[in-house]
């Protein structure tokens, strides 16, 4: 990576394993961090969620990362590891707190030995608490947080988010965390811990249906493809396919009418104002399907667009990637592989005018244990130290 980007020079140490500690450690390799990647020789590994590491999932998770496999086990893989933690400013750790302590990556520990180390530790549902200590993954927090409860339609029962929303909404969450440490420590010099967890991420990315219940009292239920407070908004039938339509306030809801030639939608009083379309929305949206039926769904996205409406097709991931405006924003760029050619993977969402996003990415996903032999020197262990080491399979 470039000197230019906003990281440089900070260096990060990823424990983690899965998905949601990775996403974090992704957002600052991005940005010009320097990742060394701890993972186990491959005898002990067992496998990931992710999928092959030269597979899609794999490369686009881990890109911009050296790789050091280790047996942290081991004496001397303990060993290896205390050295790497003395050259980091952030270590990344999903690990139980049996293993953290094993290890001496309990934070009072590290701060013993680096006071300005930043811990940044991602869990399931917390670092203490009754379930503190349960093992978990995006499908049980989507049920656990409530998500799943208000997604899908009341006949189909509570319904899945087709990405793994948990693990990558905690993984956000840490790498924010993580920037506000560093951001810290230039003012005071100190160090601390960082966590979260999918549970807390989740909770909070429920926003506006959490308060309803937390301020009010009120649990929200599943609403399918319609919004839960405002009408109308939506998916639609077209004449050759659906159409999402946002209509909420009184002046779309007044140039929705008139593009869809409703007027008498517009002077029927059970909609006259924002309560009372709430209060009738099933017959609404009833009456709007046999409005929207008779046009085409180009012809809606466009005449709706250009009178203030926000409207929308409902694309696949292929049109999602394809469609001229994810052209023009460049969402991918390169990674050049050895063995796989050049990879097209996606590029972080965050835009800034002084620091351009790369125009390629530094390196693709390393294969386990593909810098070993160079990190370790960076160490300062010796040639001979390091085949002794391989020898043992402490390091691969």
């Amino acid at each position: 990576m470039g000197s230019a980007l906003p990281l440089s020079g900070y260096t990060v140490l990823d424990l983690s394993v899965a998905r949601a500690g990775p996403v974090a450690v992704r957002l600052l390799a991005d940005w010009g961090a320097e990742v060394i990647r701890v993972e186990p020789p491959p005898r002990q590994d067992r496998g990931s969620v992710t999928g092959k590491r030269r597979g899609p999932d794999e490369q686009n998770m881990h890109r911009n990362k050296r790789s050091l496999c280790v047996d942290l086990k081991t004496p001397e893989g303990a060993a290896i590891l205390r050295r790497l933690v003395a050259r980091c400013d952030v270590v990344v750790e999903n690990f139980r707190a049996d293993v953290k302590q094993r290890l001496g990556l309990e934070y009072e520990q590290l701060r013993a030995a680096k006071p300005d180390i930043i811990l940044a530790s991602i869990s399931g549902f917390g670092q203490s608490g009754p379930y503190a200590d349960r093992p978990c993954v995006d499908q049980v927090m989507q049920g656990m947080c409530g998500l799943m409860s208000v997604t899908g339609t009341p006949e189909s029962g509570p319904t899945r988010v087709g990405v793994a929303i948990s693990d990558t909404t905690a993984g956000m969450f840490l790498g924010q965390g993580i920037l506000l440490a560093l951001l810290h420590r230039e003012r005071t010099g100190r160090g601390q811990w960082v966590h979260t967890s999918l549970l807390e991420a989740m909770l909070n990315k429920l926003d506006f249906q959490a308060a309803r219940y937390t301020v009010a009292g009120e649990v929200a239920a599943p609403e399918g493809n319609f919004h839960p407070t405002l009408v109308p908004m939506g998916t639609y039938e077209a004449r050759d396919g659906l159409v999402n339509i946002a209509a909420s306030t009184d002046r779309m809801w007044r140039h929705l009418c008139e593009v869809l030639g409703a007027g008498d939608l517009l002077a029927a009083p059970e909609y006259r104002d924002r309560s009372a379309r709430l209060a009738n929305r099933t017959r609404l949206n009833e009456a709007l399907n046999e409005a929207t039926r008779r046009f085409g769904v180009q012809e809606l996205v466009e005449r709706l667009n250009g009178a203030g409406v926000p409207c929308g097709p409902i694309y696949d991931i292929r049109e999602a990637f394809e469609n001229p405006q994810t052209h023009h924003l460049r969402m991918t760029r390169p990674a050049q592989h050895a063995q796989l050619g050049e990879l097209p993977l996606i590029r972080s969402a965050i835009n800034l005018s002084d620091c351009p996003c790369p125009e390629h990415f530094a390196m693709p996903a390393p294969d386990p244990g593909e810098h070993s032999e160079e990190l370790l020197r960076s160490l300062g262990y010796e040639a001979t130290t390091i085949a002794a080491l391989r020898a043992k399979e402490v390091i691969s």
